[in-house]
């Protein structure tokens, strides 16, 4: 159980790693049409989003290093991840859907988080 747990983790962090490190480089400006000045304001709060999200990376690689010490950070870890996907959802409800492989993103994010609660729930000390 712990081998899979490590492996949901692993798979987070590299998400967060690298998901992070992409919009922090682009910024705002990437995801507008090319004639459009990028609003400073967005930029700046992309940025730091993104940011938060690189920085949970390195979170998540430590919870994996130590891992056989540390418990209730699971559940949080779990709960952040279900909350994005929800965010998520409340996007598609607002504005409407991003596309499929977003939608995918979505439940999959969901799950994952759904998963590593109950995965840490059913770990024996």
């Amino acid at each position: 159980m712990e081998l899979s747990l490590r492996i949901l983790l692993i798979l987070l962090t590299l998400i967060c790693l690298l998901g992070g490190a992409n919009i922090l480089i682009k910024g705002a400006g990437y995801f507008l049409p090319k004639e459009t000045p990028t609003p400073t304001i967005l930029d700046n709060l992309i940025r730091f989003l993104s940011g938060i999200y690189f920085g949970l990376g390195f979170l998540l690689l430590w919870v994996t290093v130590n891992i056989h010490s540390i418990q209730e950070i699971i559940y949080f870890i779990g709960i952040t991840v279900v909350f994005s996907g929800l965010g998520r959802l409340y996007s598609r409800i607002k504005v409407g859907a991003a596309g499929k492989y977003f939608d995918i993103i979505m439940v999959v994010e969901i799950l994952i988080g759904i998963t590593l609660i109950a995965m840490e729930f059913f770990r024996l000390p």
